[in-house]
């Protein structure tokens, strides 16, 4: 087993266990595709979003053949360089990023679906997606109404021009269109 930890923005102790790489928060191509080349497993240290561009570049370099962990305190990462390894969803978006924790719209009007089901049509306090085995699981937040949880491969939404964020992460303009779906390949998780 090939591993090592990408410090996201963030000082770590090496402890030896693993190589330890410091980059930036968020990094990019130009911070990690040369470090994936002789790894089977990496650990994120960082939040959501310093996952989700990790595995933005897994995906970019064609390596979703390495596991991959995530971790937020100094205290897991002995723990996340031994753990063993599944298959789960990875989730996309419709301007080629990724999903790896929770997106959400809100507040937001328009129609949406999960899949041919019709989630929404009119007004939402927000809806949030997070991944799940299915694919995504869709929970819609409206006035006056209990929430509802719907779980398929995809999410699509037209609206009103709103603003989509992604593992914590405000997408640069607000959206009409968004859609987020499952890949046809898995992830392999720590």
């Amino acid at each position: 087993m090939r591993a090592m930890v990408l410090a996201c923005g963030r000082a770590v102790r090496d402890e030896g266990n693993a190589p330890v790489h410091t980059v930036p928060a968020r990094p990019g191509k130009d911070d990690v595709d040369e470090l994936l080349t002789d790894v089977d497993r990496v650990v994120v240290f960082g939040d959501d979003a310093d996952l989700a561009a990790v595995v933005l570049r897994l995906l970019r370099t064609e390596r979703l053949d390495i596991a991959v962990g995530h971790v937020t305190a100094e205290s897991a990462l002995a723990k996340a360089l031994t753990g063993p390894v599944r298959a789960v969803p990875l989730v996309r978006d419709a301007v080629g990023g990724v999903l790896v924790g929770l997106g959400s719209i809100a507040p937001v009007r328009g129609m949406a679906y999960c899949d041919d089901t019709r989630v929404l049509n009119g007004d939402a306090k927000a809806i949030r997606v997070t991944p799940c085995p299915e694919g995504v699981e869709v929970t819609v937040a409206r006035r006056l109404h209990r929430p509802t949880t719907v779980r398929g491969r995809a999410f699509e939404i037209g609206c009103d021009p709103a603003t989509v964020i992604s593992d914590g992460v405000p997408h640069e303009r607000e959206m009409k269109r968004w859609h987020w779906y499952r890949h046809t390949e898995d992830l392999l998780r720590i």
